[in-house]
């Protein structure tokens, strides 16, 4: 399925080794390796930490709560609990799957 437009999706910069990992989990996840089996419009663009952009000192702040609550999920989480209020959810009120997706 061809897209018309193709969003860039902005990673911080971590290292060679990491940035390529990252970077072909990515293409493989947007060529069609995911729940839906569809190819997907995003391509990723590594940004060096210096380029303090603000998207991702945002997703800073709201990466490290989630991946604490999926890791630790009994750990007490202040953070987490304001932005599991945000997550988009289900007509059950489910969010996992919904409006928070995790990948290996």
């Amino acid at each position: 399925m061809g897209w018309p437009l193709t969003t860039h999706v902005l990673c911080e910069a971590r290292g060679c080794s990491e940035d390529q990992d990252l970077e072909l989990a990515f293409r493989r996840i947007c060529g069609g390796d995911n729940f839906s089996g569809l190819e997907l419009p995003f391509d990723p663009v590594i940004c060096d930490k210096k380029s303090n952009a603000i998207g991702l000192q945002l997703a800073d702040l709201i990466a490290r709560p989630i991946g604490t609550r999926q890791l630790h999920p009994l750990q007490p989480n202040r953070a987490w609990q304001v932005i599991e209020q945000k997550l988009d959810k289900d007509r059950t009120g489910r969010y996992l799957g919904y409006g928070l997706k995790c990948f290996p």
